[in-house]
């Protein structure tokens, strides 16, 4: 399946329909009058978040969504049939925005969330609902109001706990297949990522995700960056969206690289340059390639980077598993308090809900 982050659609709601001008004419009926009845209400279009789906690649083939138009109103008092609704369903982490492709509309992260993106018009009034003891035979009906419509951007943002940065070729993509089981392109030559891939992680390693599910994290591989990429050299920063929902980032740097320190500002400066809070994200930062490199030159290189970051570097490898038992219980426990403050602040927000509701109802 070919990975989509962003879309342009176009919704549109149903028409409500007419009302209907009709009067009651029947054999051996003395008195008739107006009958006609309203019209039906146009259907609405919906998004709903569902948790089978991870890219927006349906969109590409299909951008235009209409509900059903509301049926007219009939004699005998008959009201129109209400147009169908439909319901658009994406992926959680989705985000929609308004045609300026600025102002948010909803964020949907938890599958189930629904959000009404155009409503459907009302029907129009029949001549029987007109009818008064001054107008009793009147001869209008009103047209259905037309339905709501509106261009609107998607864009997803993957839900994960930690995210893999660094330049391209830093060893990203052969971490994530070593500590989870996803399986990204991995090579013996130079290339770079070309879109997202995400992993789950638990400690001990893939073959421990059955036993501690409640102890593991998604981690995200994203395209490496260059510099400029702010200004869209290379692959640009589009993909830097990804990493604003999570809660740590693992920096790897390459250490059979020509300057460590040069790539680790490089990147550094894309995070900040994009914005958004990345660059205040609590970061770990690793030397990956480590196996290629003797210890000494592994310890110098770890007391230059130290000096920049201010504390020493994890030292791994990919390949012979080197130091990843440390980086990925480090990442855990990161995440582990970030999800223990979430859930603390949950709990006081409801309890001041609950409060509040109560109180309410005293004051009544």
């Amino acid at each position: 399946m070919k990975f989509l982050d962003q879309a342009k659609i176009y919704v549109r709601a149903g028409d409500g329909g007419a009302g209907c001008l009709s009067f009651r004419r029947e054999k051996f009926v003395e008195f008739g009058g107006p009958d006609g009845g309203d019209g039906g209400r146009g259907g609405d279009v919906w998004a709903e978040c569902v948790d089978n789906l991870n890219t927006l690649i349906d969109f590409r083939y299909q951008q235009h969504y209409k509900a059903g138009r509301g049926g007219h109103g009939m004699g005998r008092n008959r009201t129109g049939k209400s147009g169908r609704s439909i319901t658009i369903k994406v992926p959680p982490g989705t985000q929609i925005y308004a045609e300026d492709n600025k102002t948010l509309i909803a964020d949907l992260v938890e599958p189930g969330q629904r959000v009404l993106l155009a409503k459907g018009g009302k029907g129009g009034f029949g001549n029987a609902h007109f009818k008064s003891s001054t107008n009793q035979a009147p001869r209008r009906a009103n047209p259905g109001a037309p339905g709501e419509e509106a261009t609107l951007w998607l864009r997803l943002k993957l839900i994960a706990d930690a995210g893999l940065v660094g330049l391209p070729n830093a060893g990203k993509s052969t971490l994530l297949a070593r500590v989870s089981a996803a399986r990204p392109k991995v090579a013996d030559y130079p290339f770079t990522t070309l879109h997202p891939v995400l992993g789950v992680v638990a400690r001990g390693g893939p073959q421990a995700i059955r036993d501690a599910v409640d102890d593991t994290f998604v981690l995200a591989d994203i395209p490496g960056l260059i510099a400029g990429a702010h200004e869209g050299a290379g692959l640009g920063d589009r993909f830097l969206g990804h990493l604003e929902r999570c809660r740590v980032l693992i920096h790897l740097i390459d250490a059979t690289g020509p300057d460590p320190i040069a790539a680790y500002r490089t990147v550094r400066g894309e995070l900040a340059a994009y914005g958004a809070g990345l660059a205040a994200r609590p970061e770990i930062v690793a030397l990956s390639k480590c196996d290629a490199l003797s210890d000494e030159a592994i310890r110098e290189q770890s007391r230059a980077l130290a000096g920049e970051i201010g504390r020493p570097p994890h030292a791994i490898s990919a390949v012979s598993g080197r130091g990843l038992d440390a980086l990925m219980n480090e990442v855990a426990e990161i995440i582990q308090d970030a999800r223990s403050s979430e859930s603390s602040r949950e709990k006081e927000y409801d309890k001041n809900r609950r409060t509040t509701v109560n109180d309410a109802h005293e004051c009544r």
